[in-house]
């Protein structure tokens, strides 16, 4: 069994999934003023409703951003205490590939580029696909360049990409697209999406221990206040 954890998309958002993917607790928060109360909770109710303990657990999948720096710090730190706790590996997502899956589990897209508003002028941003020669060709991975070991980037608004594929996210309409590049802004991914992600990857490469189980936050020095980073 395997536990999924999201706070980084304005939500708390805890799933509990099985190793083929199935769904045995799902329970989503909207909002993000209440996360630090509401994760633990959550988590325990959801291990309750699938009369689970937390030894059953094989792995704390959770999603490690781009995205809102305090969302990215709860559900990580929630993830590293019970991971030590309880001898559980870990296994962070990225959210623009969330977004990406949740495009392809709503839409049906393959090929899409991911935007989420990072604010301050940008959006966080990745290109994903569907791949015939992976394993499982169901889940969306990301499409390389340059020789990079990761497709997630900063850019600016009103950028406009490189082809012409749907954008999803909430920062599509903040891209400049070319003329009739679809874009879906509402594609708001939950636990269970992250878990089936974690799971896929889990089975794939496994795990990794709390010390490793990382946030990715893209933009440096996201921690200070936009006084501090010299931003008006």
């Amino acid at each position: 069994m395997f536990l999924a954890m999201d706070t980084v998309f304005d939500q708390c958002s805890i799933a509990i999934l099985d190793a083929n993917g199935q769904v045995l607790s799902s329970h989503t928060e909207t909002g993000k003023r209440q996360q630090t109360q509401q994760i633990l909770p959550m988590i325990d109710a959801a291990l309750s409703e699938a009369n689970l303990r937390l030894a059953d657990i094989k792995a704390l999948i959770f999603n490690r951003g781009p995205g809102a720096f305090s969302g990215i710090r709860i559900n990580t730190a929630v993830v590293q205490a019970l991971s030590v706790a309880h001898d559980i590996p870990c296994v962070g997502i990225s959210s623009l590939q969330a977004i990406a899956q949740c495009a392809y589990k709503k839409y049906g897209l393959t090929q899409v580029y991911s935007a989420l508003d990072a604010r301050m002028q940008q959006v966080y941003f990745g290109q994903y696909s569907i791949l015939g020669d992976v394993a499982d060709n169901s889940i969306m991975q990301p499409v390389l360049a340059n020789d990079s070991d990761s497709t997630e980037q900063l850019l600016d608004y009103d950028s406009q990409t490189v082809l012409n594929l749907p954008i999803v996210g909430n920062g599509a309409p903040l891209l400049k697209a070319h003329d009739g590049q679809v874009c879906h802004k509402d594609v708001w991914p939950d636990a269970v999406v992250i878990g089936q992600l974690g799971i896929a990857q889990f089975m794939n490469v496994g795990g990794t221990d709390a010390a490793n189980a990382l946030p990715r936050y893209l933009r440096n020095q996201a921690w200070k206040t936009l006084k501090e980073q010299g931003k008006a």
